[in-house]
């Protein structure tokens, strides 16, 4: 039987949806100022790379509720709060949440959109949601290189960029400044990083 979509959960859950990621974008960019004050400048930017993502997100679920245009619809659901001084703690927390909503919250909103017969929405929250969980792998790989203090230094050789020049560095440390452009060391972004930013610059 087919549903109205002015009745649907399909449309609740669209609006969630919005509602998460438009939340999701500020608490990265708010993310990303503590890791600059605390000159983690890769980390920064790398916050604000996925909170463009979130934001791009945002749009396609609001777009796909355009035929409800000069409507209200009310939801209720939980939002978390993730107000941490460390920046790793900052990571884990995205890392969760990236794989919570990845994992369980768009498989269950596709899964109703489907039910109901909104394929075009079903498809959406699947093909988001596998944008999600490499999102998550980004914030848990970065947490992981700061928290074993691996981000700046290897045991053995690594390779290193930075994002302002693109100067590949290679040694067991990254140099306080770029030999190319000055700018201090946290603008570089380990190799681990780099497959997650669309980058490939291993050798």
């Amino acid at each position: 039987m087919a549903i109205d979509f002015k009745e649907s959960k399909t449309r609740v859950n669209l609006m969630k949806a919005f509602a998460g990621e438009s939340q999701a974008r500020n608490r990265y960019t708010i993310a990303a100022e503590e890791a600059k004050k605390q000159g983690l400048f890769s980390v920064n930017q790398i916050f604000l790379f996925t909170a463009d993502q979130e934001r791009a997100h945002a749009e396609r679920f609001y777009n796909l509720l355009k035929n409800l245009s000069g409507t209200t619809i009310e939801i209720a659901g939980g939002y978390p709060i993730d107000h941490f001084e460390s920046v790793v703690d900052l990571l884990k927390a995205a890392k969760h949440n990236e794989m919570e909503e990845a994992d369980d919250v768009y498989q269950a909103f596709g899964n109703e959109a489907k039910e109901e017969g909104f394929i075009e929405a079903a498809s959406t929250f699947f093909q988001i949601a596998e944008i999600e969980a490499i999102h998550g792998r980004r914030f848990g790989k970065l947490a992981e290189l700061l928290e074993q203090n691996k981000y700046f230094e290897k045991e053995a050789n690594g390779e290193w960029m930075c994002l302002n020049c693109g100067h590949i560095y290679t040694g067991k440390m990254v140099p306080q400044v770029c030999p190319v452009c000055r700018y201090e060391r946290g603008y570089f972004i380990p190799a681990e990083i780099a497959p997650y930013l669309g980058y490939d610059f291993v050798s």
